[in-house]
């Protein structure tokens, strides 16, 4: 008894050790990465964690956009293959609008329409479009607009080149590598830091921006300080008075936060119910509803350096019925399919079928709610 005691004191001051070793190092952020996955039999984030992170509430007005229900509302059994991706995936919510209006609205799981969930790189998006009305505003002169000017301390070689256009459409150049189950990669650090500015600005810009595609989340990070930079305000604060209660949402919203009173986690992260998702697929579909100048969102959705790819958004020109999407990790989707008049948001836990840019997984959501619900 007297051993096991011992061996089981050495094993509490060695992990005492190990993590006052760890806490003082530059990989601090593990402790907190750990607590919220493995301890919680996860293996990297999920669509629900929002309740593991501190968080600033986006407000919502006293009007409410209407979602009207259509005549047609829940009425059509979804197809077998449709019913079937969605459960292989895991989802919590799937919704369609077509003109508008509700036509299949369906939860599982313990999603339920005042669910908030995470949006994960959909938020992506949504601080491009922030960034516009910003310059609408005459807050940000455009997006030619050299990043330099608002981030004095960016380095790198290509430092002064760097511009908004760059950071929102995915051509950077940053030293920034999106493994995001690599506990020791940067999307880590910077998800589970509580210094996500300082990440930031030990980030160089190393090749050449506006030469080529390259997925980055950091490059919206680096946006995102531009626009609170600019603005005088919280990315939270500003969504909440320019979009939340302009477009009239149902619910408050909700960004993480790297700490206490922190800053937004902005290339993703960003927690609303699917009804509101839908709200702004209502945007998206209505080029800016006027709140985003609507030629900047048509330019939005036209490819920049990848055919995929414009400013923020995903494309999917190839297919039969094209259309644009925001895109987040695990598979949250809100996708617009201009020549039908739709709106389709799925959201849920499961992971993508198939490769990037276009999952398997949406192809289907929209080729089977075109099949559905699409015009005959």
């Amino acid at each position: 008894m007297k051993k096991l005691t011992k061996g089981l004191l050495y094993i509490a001051i060695t992990l005492i050790a190990l993590i006052a070793i760890l806490y003082t190092s530059p990989y601090r952020y593990l402790i907190k990465g750990v607590s919220l996955t493995y301890l919680k039999g996860k293996t990297s984030a999920n669509f629900y964690d929002k309740e593991d992170f501190d968080l600033r509430k986006v407000e919502k007005g006293n009007d409410v956009l209407p979602l009207l229900k259509s005549t047609f509302y829940n009425k059509a059994a979804l197809t077998t293959e449709l019913k079937d991706m969605l459960t292989k995936t895991n989802t919590g919510s799937f919704l369609v609008l077509r003109n508008d209006s509700i036509i299949a609205e369906h939860y599982y799981n313990d999603h339920c329409d005042t669910t908030a969930s995470n949006s994960f790189s959909m938020a992506k998006s949504i601080v491009t479009m922030l960034v516009q009305i910003a310059i609408q505003d005459g807050k940000i002169k455009s997006w030619d607009e050299k990043a330099i000017t608002y981030l004095p301390w960016l380095s790198g070689p290509y430092a002064k080149e760097l511009s908004l256009r760059h950071l929102s459409t995915m051509t950077a150049g940053i030293d920034w590598s999106e493994k995001y189950k690599d506990p020791f990669s940067i999307m880590a650090k910077a998800y589970y830091s509580d210094d996500l500015d300082a990440v930031m600005q030990s980030t160089p810009v190393l090749d050449k921006p506006g030469e080529k595609f390259k997925y980055q989340s950091g490059s919206t990070q680096m946006l995102s300080m531009i626009l609170r930079k600019a603005t005088g305000k919280s990315p939270a604060e500003y969504a909440s008075e320019k979009l939340w209660k302009k477009i009239g949402m149902e619910a408050p919203a909700y960004w993480h936060l790297d700490k206490p009173n922190g800053n937004e986690l902005c290339y993703c992260c960003f927690n609303a119910i699917s009804r509101d998702f839908a709200r702004l697929g209502v945007l998206m579909e209505h080029n800016g509803m006027g709140l985003v100048d609507s030629n900047f969102m048509l330019e939005a959705r036209k490819p920049f350096k990848a055919d995929h790819y414009g400013h923020s958004f995903w494309i999917a020109n190839k297919t039969e019925n094209p259309f644009f999407f925001m895109h987040g990790f695990q598979g949250q989707y809100i996708a617009v399919v201009p020549s039908q008049n739709l709106v389709i948001v799925r959201t849920g836990a499961g992971q993508q079928r198939g490769e990037m840019p276009t999952p398997d997984c949406i192809q289907l959501y929209v080729k089977e709610s075109v099949k559905m619900f699409g015009r005959k």
